[in-house]
């Protein structure tokens, strides 16, 4: 089966409207991009967190319909034009769309990621790399944390870098659980997951099942009532954004086991002092590993001085 494409660039306050006028004329599926996109006039919609533009849309906007091939492309962008009130019928062009396989295609952009020395994570469609190696099964979903991210690579290398066979390990915000099974297949004994999110905690807890690890994963109110709820941990990971570690600082720090470690990410080189600095009154913390401009931070409970970065090389 083939489709066609309807491609129109409008202005950006007529954008949102004419997507839903042509969605009402008989469009099967719309999108909208950034008509600049690959040139210098090329806008980020979405900036770095604490930078967000004001408004999210682009000056000028490309929106694309999807049709079926016989469709009467024409009458389609009239109707939507004439509902949203233009004066006159946009110019549009149109481009084929043709079957493809959609999954295998989807499937293709999604590799091992190898992270550290020794981890790797693969999609179930592939066979890992090396098989020696620490190997984490999982497929890109809803949840975040895939070891795309150099936030979620930090903690990773971090874990892997400070292996606590036996210890206790509270994954706080742990999106896909990713960090939570590295924990545990490097030898933790009691590994904690926690996030806001419902669906997280369901994605989480299959893809710790189908990697073979246990671990227990908990909402904040059940974790609160949970055989855990005033455990102290050997290593406490949080990979959120600074504005919520900053607010949790207090609580995050207090379930550290003295002697404990605590280990910060989701925040920007150009954050860390004010992130360290809520949590100074707690424990003292340091740069570990800066990666694409963002940072891990690491402390330990009853350190008086925050601890060295990651040596050159390690």
């Amino acid at each position: 089966m083939s489709w066609t494409e309807i491609v129109i660039e409008i202005a950006r306050d007529n954008a949102e409207a004419m997507s839903d006028a042509l969605m009402e004329a008989g469009a099967l599926s719309v999108s909208v991009e950034d008509a600049d996109e690959g040139t210098d006039a090329e806008q980020p919609l979405f900036g770095e967190p604490g930078m967000e533009p004001k408004e999210a849309a682009w000056e000028r906007s490309r929106v694309v319909a999807l049709t079926d091939v016989d469709a009467d492309q024409g009458a389609i962008v009239a109707a939507a034009a004439q509902a949203v009130g233009m004066a006159e019928v946009p110019a549009f062009t149109m481009r084929p769309v043709e079957e493809q396989d959609w999954v295998r295609l989807t499937q293709s952009q999604f590799a091992p990621i190898h992270i550290g020395k020794n981890i790797w994570v693969v999609p179930s469609w592939h066979e890992a790399p090396d098989p020696a190696g620490l190997i984490l099964e999982l497929d890109p979903g809803l949840a975040f944390g895939t070891g795309s991210h150099p936030t979620t690579r930090l903690c990773m290398e971090w874990l892997e870098a400070n292996p606590a066979p036996g210890k206790s390990v509270l994954d706080y915000g742990c999106g896909s659980g990713i960090l939570a099974m590295v924990a545990k297949k490097l030898g933790a004994q009691t590994v904690v997951g926690v996030d806001i999110d419902p669906q997280a905690i369901e994605s989480a807890g299959e893809n710790a099942e189908r990697n073979q690890c246990e671990i227990e994963y908990f909402l904040p109110d059940t974790f609160a009532t949970s055989a855990h709820a005033t455990a102290k941990f050997d290593i406490v990971v949080a990979n959120i954004l600074s504005s919520p570690l900053k607010l949790m600082a207090p609580m995050l720090s207090g379930r550290v086991a003295d002697g404990g470690a605590l280990i910060l990410s989701g925040v920007l080189a150009r954050q860390a002092e004010e992130v360290a600095a809520a949590y100074a009154p707690f424990i003292e913390l340091g740069v570990w590993a800066e990666q694409d401009g963002w940072v891990a931070l690491h402390g330990r409970l009853g350190s008086t001085q925050a601890p060295a970065p990651r040596a050159e090389g390690a």
